[in-house]
Formats: C-alpha cells, sequence, structure tokens
C-alpha cells in the first residue's frame, strides 16, 4: 500500500474508531435517560449508507468523515414544536443535570478508550529502544553526554525507553526550556547533566530540525548479521548471528562503522579479510564485496542485513497493566492540557497546531510500527478528542456543558438567539482554528 493510500486508510480507521465511540458515549447515556434518539451518525453529510435498526434508530455514515453527531427528539428543531414538545422522551423535557451527562458522555467514553487501549497496549508490548544514546552532537555533546550514555530520567521523571525521553524532551523544546537529565554510564556511574534548549533557534519548528540541533541520537545497531541473502557475504560462509568485529584493520561496534569500513576498504581493494565472533571462537572470513552505484556514486556491498539487539519491549500482564494504563493515561492528560494552555497563552507558537493531514500520516506511521504503536497513537488521539471536546466553546459538548451550568444556575435556559449566535462564533472559531492547522501542514 502506497503513503498516500496507507495514510488516508488508517486515517479513516482511526477517526471511524473514536468517533463512533464518542457518539455512542451520547447515544447510550441518552437512552438510559429515556431521551429519544432519532440518528446516530458517523460522518457529516449526505449518507454514504443508511438503515433504520429496530430500535426506531437512523443509523448512518456521512460522505465528510470529520466527526459525527446524535440526533435526539429535540422540539427546537421541529417544525412543529408544541407538538413535538409534549411527546415523550422529548431532549429539553429532561432534566439540566440529565442533559449535561448526555453532553459529558461522549468526551468521558473517549477518556474511558483511552484507558482500554493503553491497557490493551501494556499486555501486547510495545517494541521500543532502550534509552542509550549513539554518540551525542549539538547541544547534547555541549551538554556533556557520552556514546553509551542510558537516559533514566527526563526533570526527575523516571524514563525506560527511546521513544519516552524523545517525548518528554521534545515537550520542552517547544518551550525552549533547559531540562537535566540523569544518565548512567557503561560502569552505573550515575550524573547529571543539563540539556540548553534554550539555545534552540526559533525557527528550529520542524521536529526533524530541532531534534538535529539537540544532537541526540539512539544508540546505534550492533555489527550483528541478521539476514544473509545470496551475495558475497553467503558465497565467504558468513552466518546468521555472527558478529563482525573488524574489517581487515579496522575495529567496528556497530553497522554505521561496519557500512563505513567496508566503503573504505573495498576501495583499495575489493577482497576484505572480515574477523567475526561466532558462538564464542573467533573466525576470519574472505569476502569479496561487490560494486554497485549510488546516486552517479561508487558504492561497495557485502549483502547482508542486521539484526537489532536493542529492543526494550514494555509489556505487562493484564493485572499490572491497570496501574500502568492509568499512570499513562494521567501522564498523557496532563501532557495535553499543559500544550494547549501554553498555546492559548501564546508560550508556544500556533505552528505546532496540526490538521488531518499529519494525523493521517502518523496514523500510517504508527500502524506500520505494529499494534501496539497503533493503539498508543490511537489512545493519544482519542484522549486528545475528549479534552478539546470539553473546552467550553460554542458548538463544543463542553460549550453545552456550560449553557447547561448557566440554565442550572439561572433556573432557565437561554434565549433562542443567545444560542444561534453562540452556535456562529463556535463555528468561526473552529474554522479559524482548522485553517491554521491545514495552513501549517500545507505550507511545513
Amino acid at each position: 500500500m502506497s503513503h498516500f493510500f496507507g495514510s488516508v486508510w488508517w486515517f479513516l480507521v482511526t477517526l471511524g474508531v473514536l468517533v463512533t465511540f464518542h457518539e455512542f458515549g451520547h447515544f447510550w447515556v441518552a437512552r438510559r435517560f429515556g431521551v429519544r434518539v432519532l440518528k446516530f451518525s458517523v460522518g457529516f453529510g449526505k449518507p454514504l449508507w443508511s438503515r433504520k435498526g429496530r430500535d426506531g434508530v437512523e443509523y448512518a455514515i456521512g460522505a465528510i468523515p470529520l466527526g459525527g453527531y446524535v440526533k435526539f427528539l429535540d422540539a427546537r428543531e421541529a417544525d412543529n414544536p408544541e407538538y413535538v414538545a409534549a411527546q415523550a422522551g422529548e431532549f429539553n423535557a429532561a432534566p439540566v443535570w440529565q442533559r449535561m451527562a448526555i453532553a459529558a458522555a461522549g468526551p468521558v467514553f473517549n477518556i474511558v478508550f483511552t484507558l482500554v487501549a493503553f491497557w490493551v497496549m501494556f499486555m501486547v508490548g510495545k517494541p521500543d529502544y532502550p534509552p542509550v544514546l549513539g554518540a551525542p552532537q549539538g547541544l547534547a555533546a555541549e551538554a556533556g553526554l557520552a556514546a553509551g550514555n542510558r537516559i533514566v530520567a527526563v526533570d526527575g521523571e523516571a524514563i525506560d525507553s527511546m521513544s519516552a525521553a524523545t517525548m518528554a524532551i521534545g515537550e520542552k523544546a517547544i518551550l525552549r526550556r533547559d531540562v537535566i537529565l540523569d544518565v548512567t554510564d557503561a560502569q552505573g556511574r550515575r550524573t547529571q547533566h543539563t540539556l540548553a534548549l534554550s539555545k534552540l533557534p526559533a525557527d528550529a519548528a520542524d521536529n526533524e530540525q530541532t531534534f538535529e540541533k539537540i544532537g541526540l541520537a539512539s544508540q546505534p545497531m550492533d555489527a550483528v548479521i541478521g539476514e544473509v541473502p545470496n551475495g558475497p557475504a553467503a558465497r565467504a560462509g558468513l552466518h546468521v548471528d555472527d558478529r563482525i568485529l573488524q574489517v581487515n584493520d579496522v575495529k567496528v561496534a556497530n553497522f554505521p562503522e561496519l557500512s563505513k569500513a567496508i566503503q573504505s576498504e573495498a576501495k583499495k581493494d575489493a577482497r576484505l579479510h572480515l574477523l567475526v565472533e561466532r558462538a564464542g571462537a573467533t573466525l576470519t572470513f574472505n569476502v569479496d564485496a561487490a560494486q554497485d552505484e549510488v546516486n552517479g556514486q561508487p558504492h561497495w556491498r557485502i549483502s547482508i542485513g542486521g539484526r537489532d539487539t536493542r529492543e526494550a519491549t514494555v509489556r505487562y500482564g493484564p493485572l499490572q497493566a491497570v496501574p500502568a494504563a492509568v499512570r499513562e493515561t494521567w501522564k498523557t492528560t496532563v501532557s495535553t492540557i499543559g500544550m494547549l494552555y501554553n498555546i492559548v497563552t501564546g508560550q508556544v507558537s500556533l505552528k505546532n497546531v496540526h490538521s488531518a493531514i499529519t494525523i493521517a500520516e502518523v496514523a500510517n506511521a504508527s500502524a506500520n510500527m505494529g499494534l501496539a504503536w497503533f493503539l498508543s497513537f490511537l489512545a493519544v488521539i482519542s484522549l486528545s478528542l475528549g479534552i478539546l471536546n470539553l473546552l467550553p466553546i460554542p458548538i463544543l459538548d463542553g460549550g453545552h456543558l456550560l449553557y447547561y451550568l448557566i440554565e442550572l444556575i439561572k433556573g432557565r435556559p437561554l434565549s433562542e438567539r443567545t444560542l444561534i449566535a453562540g452556535q456562529y462564533v463556535g463555528l468561526a472559531m473552529l474554522v479559524t482554528l482548522m485553517s491554521i492547522a491545514f495552513y501549517n501542514d500545507l505550507m511545513g
């Protein structure tokens, strides 16, 4: 599947799952309170598919997949409001606290989905790399970090994987705030280093550019053979799990060093002498490197693939995964709310607001990394969807909760004119935010 079609497909899967779960929250709670549901739609616009259920509800899939809705029996939307208001199950006849519960149910179901997704993710096991550094550059080198250092904490928060370290550092990088890294060296000695993220240039908004300036990289893959297709290495007798120690007189410890040594030594003589460790024994092999052309330049190869020995899978049993999921949900909630606060207060640029384009690309990338990574992605997006919907913006669930709270205090609902004005304001705010997000993705 191509990158484009893969992104579109996984974007639709993501929205289909999360929107359905969100709207089901409204649907389920409304039905528990006896409010009559007329329509349950995933997506907006002209239905691509619809059918009437035995419960009298019309179920539909709309042509525009950016959301969904649950339509209740509502006198305000009827041609004959007096007649509809007198019917059983009319929405506005429900006590205000029930209407508040119905409005809050969608975001609450998103949070529940997040907990469940993280729980399953921890049971499946999320493949990752240990937070061990390769050769530091840029700000990392200035901080005194060294190859082989293992990050154990970021600003006092314990770290157990490279992705966790990268995310924690990335959040501070957006704010251009210095961060303290606790690391251990090969002898187990623990030291602290200040990563001066305040030195990052203001124009380094792109994640790739930002981390290039920071100069942190994961420890490279060991020079252990993972596959030996037909080619020079196979003909010379090399096997899977062989560890290459030396190319001619050049010692190598990892694949980048191995690749560099092959290129430099093969230029002198295509016959390479490899020192290899196999099952505790040290053997020597003569390999005749083959020459190809890459981007118009000569490239030497011996035809081997690597075996990644760096994997650090985080996995728990069903019971242990429960508190782990709760911790991950809480940590992600704090991070998401903090980011929203920093954007609203201007501490973080609006360039960090992204649209469906970025969501689609990340959905595709995480799906290609495996089930656990895709579940993690779904959990984060679901939580973000829940939090965003709780914001007190007219047209969102949080806006409805605000209306109902005012009604609870005043003892009567807001006027129709005020509600309509709020809808226009909310719609304008959402359109503006979406325009900024699409601009960032298209111009970034």
